[in-house]
């Protein structure tokens, strides 16, 4: 008896799915799959779109069956599978791959003029977006920067960009009433959407202006962190103390968490910064040791779940306090806080550099800016005093008093009213 002949690198993953009806992706042959929404046909009905999570390939295995005569056909992203007794064979048909993907090949390769049909469906595109999603994170990117990218090219295509004619997002970004800041943010996201479509753009002139944050008080910062649940209290008093980035603290492990020494360790910086230790308070402590250890991770929530938590508990105290101020804090308000304070207090651009984890100073130096404007009329907000023996220095500095400087043997400290 002779042995059969094993399959193509092409049949093997068809023939899996027709003996076990379950996806396969014909690239790689793996079955952890994302699925892209369906594809409408039309004769009415509708055929699965799925996106490999291992190889990022993206094919549909149909759920509906199409008639062509007396012949049978599936479709399969452009291939149609002939069903045969002994096992499946695959043939290519161009035209049906550019029915089945709603898109045709560009006139010329990475021209700047490169376009799609203008029958480009929207579950095509979608897919491409989910695609994109996908090709970003492989590149190393992070789960709010993949986020922020998806969301200003979804906003661009329902705005009636074609994101495959570079001209069309030109007029949509002319367009839109966005500021210049959100319209720099969506340029940089098209350019690595064309850099994985292998397209080729010129990119319009953006001017960036840096806008100066809102600071808030600190009593504005503890009046939110008490109206909010167990757990976004717990987070936003790591924000207010640490200087995190949302992100950073979001994907804090217990294991970063020194309960003995009071300690918070940063493992996993976001936007290639360093690791950090950070010494926090009882307080931050006591209200991390309340919340529940389940999970490996201290906040296992997602981070549009945590958003939503404090978005409700913003308004309702900002309402019940009658303070508009409260609006405007968001949990990067945290940082900004947290830069201007620690500059204010040390007067050391180099040490809130090591503490915010910025890769130049240039970053930092916009906190020098702020602390001087809120901080330079206010001589008559501090206490004043005097200290003449180390005992007496000792017991002031234990109190919040900070070293002012030294004059004919006399120590000033002062501390904010």
């Amino acid at each position: 008896m002779t042995e059969e002949a094993p399959l193509s690198p092409v049949e093997k993953p068809c023939f899996a799915i027709e003996a076990q009806n379950t996806p396969v992706c014909p690239e790689c042959g793996s079955q952890r799959l994302y699925r892209d929404g369906l594809r409408y046909l039309t004769d009415s009905s509708t055929i699965q779109r799925w996106l490999c999570r291992e190889c990022g390939y993206r094919f549909s295995w149909p759920k509906a069956e199409r008639h062509h005569g007396s012949k049978k056909i599936k479709t399969k992203h452009g291939l149609t599978v002939n069903e045969c007794s002994s096992r499946a064979q695959v043939l290519l048909e161009p035209s049906e791959e550019r029915a089945m993907s709603g898109q045709t090949e560009n006139c010329e390769s990475g021209s700047a003029g490169a376009t799609a049909t203008s029958t480009t469906d929207k579950a095509g595109v979608k897919g491409k977006i989910l695609e994109f999603a996908w090709w970003l994170k492989k590149q190393g990117y992070s789960e709010h920067t993949i986020k922020n990218y998806v969301e200003m090219l979804k906003l661009l295509e329902s705005s009636g960009a074609n994101l495959f004619n570079p001209e069309t997002v030109k007029e949509t970004l002319a367009k839109l009433g966005k500021s210049d800041y959100w319209k720099h943010a969506a340029v940089c996201a098209y350019s690595m959407f064309t850099k994985m479509q292998g397209l080729t753009w010129q990119k319009p002139k953006v001017k960036r202006v840096r806008q100066i944050p809102f600071i808030p008080l600190e009593r504005e910062l503890d009046d939110l962190i008490a109206a909010a649940g167990r757990k976004t209290a717990a987070f936003l008093q790591l924000l207010k103390e640490t200087g995190m980035r949302a992100g950073e603290a979001i994907n804090l492990k217990w294991t970063d968490v020194d309960f003995e020494r009071r300690t918070v360790t940063l493992n996993t910086p976001e936007k290639s910064g360093n690791p950090r230790v950070f010494k926090v308070s009882p307080k931050l402590i006591e209200m991390l040791n309340s919340l529940p250890k389940k999970d490996v991770k201290v906040f296992p929530v997602t981070y549009t779940a945590l958003k939503c938590n404090f978005l409700r508990a913003r308004k309702k105290i900002a309402v019940k306090l009658g303070n508009p101020r409260l609006l405007q804090i968001s949990f990067h308000t945290f940082r900004h806080w947290k830069a201007t304070m620690e500059y204010h207090k040390s007067k050391d651009p180099l040490y809130v550099k090591e503490l915010l984890g910025h890769k130049k100073l240039d970053t930092t130096l916009l906190y020098i800016q702020i602390e001087r404007a809120l901080f330079q009329s206010d001589g008559d907000e501090f206490t004043v005093k005097v200290a003449k023996t180390p005992e007496e220095i000792q017991s002031l500095l234990a109190v919040g008093f900070e070293w002012v400087g030294m004059k004919d043997g006399l120590v000033y400290l002062r501390k904010r009213k």
